[in-house]
């Protein structure tokens, strides 16, 4: 079963329980999976990856939201974007730890040859595909920079 399935399997079932907070998120999940799919000259289906890309990208707009209305003093909506963001979470890969991280990066600076800062783009095209879904970007090029700099 694709993750687009579920998500609609899962949908039905937070209506049926009238659990808002997963049938709000789900639904918006859904509505950035569609526009997915229609952007671009003709509309297609995604595949399993690419919906993981549109999770990842959502799931990072709340962590940021939730970061955001924190620093403003609003509790409220913090926890809010907190919880979306765990619902969609359900979803996604398990996430790698910071060892696992870091000892891809230093496969990837190896297998590149990467020898300073200047060469951050050949670590990230290298780490990238391996991380995808699975790893804050954010996280890793913070941690690609540390590698970098040593």
């Amino acid at each position: 079963m694709s993750i687009k399935e579920q998500l609609r399997l899962d949908l039905t079932e937070a209506i049926r329980s009238r659990d808002e907070l997963t049938s709000g998120t789900i639904r918006m999940v859904l509505s950035a999976l569609t526009n997915e799919e229609v952007s671009g000259k003709e509309a297609r289906v995604l595949t399993d990856d690419e919906v993981i890309t549109v999770l990842s990208r959502e799931a990072k707009k709340r962590r940021e939201a939730s970061e955001a209305f924190e620093a403003a003093g609003r509790a409220d909506k913090a926890a809010l974007e907190k919880a979306e963001g765990e619902v969609i979470a359900k979803y996604l890969p398990a996430q790698l730890s910071i060892d696992d991280i870091k000892k891809m990066i230093a496969d990837a600076i190896t297998s590149t040859g990467a020898a300073g800062p200047a060469d951050m783009g050949k670590v990230m095209g290298a780490v990238k595909p391996l991380i995808t879904g699975k790893a804050d970007g954010s996280v890793v090029s913070t941690l690609v920079k540390e590698a970098l700099n040593k």
